[in-house]
């Protein structure tokens, strides 16, 4: 008999696991660029490969999912992050450190692709809701707990090493909450062929979701992921400002259940890309205290993008399957990747720009963080015109059509 409750603990052990890679890799980055000498782009492309690998296993887990079912993907997701775990630790410089992150990534990745039909497998209409978002809010909820963990291993001079260590501790958990265990089996409207699933995604309103994706992923993981560089002298702590929005995330993601089903997903979707697009604006232009209120909008705009755009997939494009599912998430995380290296490059030059201008010291690092921030203000400046569509879209029609 399938043990729902023991799986849903496994898939969120799992997603910490995902989390604190997350946040402890963001809180070491500065270590890293002083041990290896490496500049903001190449840090860039190390953090590309932890997204890089993600939708790599997510759309193949999609794909395999029905075939090869949750289990096995799990169990191949437990052997990449162990061994990207102690490479990472024993890499050696910027080629090691390429290597390991993209299995990281590429474990993180059959997390997503198998944890989310699963949940979908095993429970229906706003419990399922309800739960996707409980179960999204241990990516937000694992990173406060790996930006605090950095923060204080870093303050009590503990090198990076050991803080890569502790990413095992949740790994090892949700190894033994899977072991043993049985899995559901896919519903059958969403176990369909894989022409099936393709047709169901060639909709128009699925490739619409696929588009819109790839800004929500960049809106959240873009400044969260460089908060250690471009934050740091803005007047106000980078991880505990990572650890107020994540840990506010948490929050808004356990009672996300009640808000989408009243909102419905389209609206929750649009209110987000307002409120993360105040939030990088206010980010951008302010210091000090201020800072944590933009953390605050922030944290409310990006809370429920992730969730409820697998979610209204997962509901609305029944047909698209896992493989559906997998892809929204791979788009994602894809998205991200090809960012990094870019938000790096955008460091360096403004790096140069200033030093230009004259500015040094903590002010020249203030002003390059705040004029890459001006950057990513467009990504939900962009989804507040394409959510607004989707909103009338989906209020005149009556049924979403799945093919």
């Amino acid at each position: 008999m399938t043990n729902s409750n023991r799986l849903f603990y496994g898939s969120c052990f799992a997603l910490i696991t995902t989390a604190l890679s997350f946040s402890i890799r963001a809180g070491i980055l500065p270590q890293l660029g002083e041990e290896f000498l490496l500049d903001a782009q190449q840090l860039g492309f190390i953090n590309s490969m932890w997204f890089l690998g993600f939708p790599i296993s997510m759309i193949l887990g999609g794909l395999f999912y029905h075939t090869i079912g949750p289990k096995r993907i799990m169990q191949f997701a437990f052997l990449t992050h162990t061994i990207g775990i102690i490479l990472t630790i024993y890499s050696g410089g910027y080629s090691g450190l390429l290597l390991s992150t993209l299995l990281i990534g590429i474990g993180n990745g059959c997390t997503e692709a198998a944890c989310n039909p699963m949940i979908a497998d095993a429970y229906e209409g706003k419990k399922m809701n309800t739960l996707l978002n409980r179960f999204h809010m241990w990516f937000p909820g694992g990173i406060v707990i790996g930006s605090v963990v950095s923060l204080l291993m870093t303050n009590a001079g503990l090198g990076w090493q050991a803080q890569i260590w502790i990413i095992m501790i949740p790994t090892l958990i949700y190894a033994y909450l899977f072991m043993g265990q049985e899995f559901p089996k896919p519903k059958v409207e969403a176990a369909a062929s894989v022409s099936e699933n393709l047709k169901a995604m060639a909709s128009p309103v699925y490739l619409f979701i696929l588009a819109c994706m790839a800004l929500t992923a960049i809106s959240e993981f873009g400044p969260q992921q460089w908060t250690s560089l471009i934050m740091s002298n803005s007047g106000a702590h980078p991880m505990v400002i990572l650890a107020l929005i994540t840990g506010l995330m948490a929050v808004g993601r356990y009672f996300g259940g009640d808000i989408v089903h009243r909102l419905d997903q389209t609206g929750v979707l649009l209110g987000s890309a307002v409120l993360a697009s105040i939030g990088i604006f206010l980010f951008s232009t302010q210091t000090g205290t201020m800072v944590y209120v933009a953390a605050i909008f922030f944290a409310m705009g990006i809370c429920y993008f992730w969730p409820n755009m697998i979610g209204f997939v997962a509901e609305k494009i029944p047909a698209s399957g896992a493989l559906g599912m997998s892809i929204v998430g791979g788009m994602g995380m894809f998205s991200t990747s090809i960012f990094q290296p870019i938000i790096g490059s955008w460091i360096d030059q403004s790096t140069e720009i200033q030093k230009s201008s004259g500015l040094s010291g903590p002010d020249l690092d203030l002003a390059v963080g705040q004029e890459t921030l001006t950057y990513m203000i467009s990504f939900p400046g962009i989804l507040i015109i394409l959510f607004t569509i989707l909103y009338f879209w989906q209020k005149g029609a009556s049924k979403v059509p799945t093919a």
